[in-house]
């Protein structure tokens, strides 16, 4: 449960960090943080399912939290990219 707490907060960063860098995807703070989080989730889960990160051994030691963040963060910045673009093309079309 820490694991996905910890993606979680870490893809909220990365999401609004992504969205600071690249202004024509950001989506407001709100925005951000919300489609950081749904990646940094995401991301958490497949390093999970992945054996990396040490989060399948449910081991909490630094290496396991730092591979947890940075997956999160990571995977916030994916969402909020994807969620950008899917925004500009759906938005495009009307």
């Amino acid at each position: 449960m820490e694991q996905l707490i910890i993606s979680l907060i870490s893809g909220a960063v990365g999401g609004n960090a992504a969205g600071a860098v690249m202004k024509d995807k950001s989506l407001g703070t709100l925005g951000n943080s919300l489609a950081g989080i749904l990646g940094g989730g995401i991301g958490g889960q497949v390093l999970a399912m992945l054996g990396a990160g040490g989060a399948g051994a449910g081991g909490m030691d630094i290496g396991a939290i730092i591979g947890q963040v940075a997956s999160g963060g990571v995977g916030g910045g994916i969402g909020l990219v994807v969620v950008g673009l899917l925004k500009q093309v759906l938005g495009g079309k009307r």
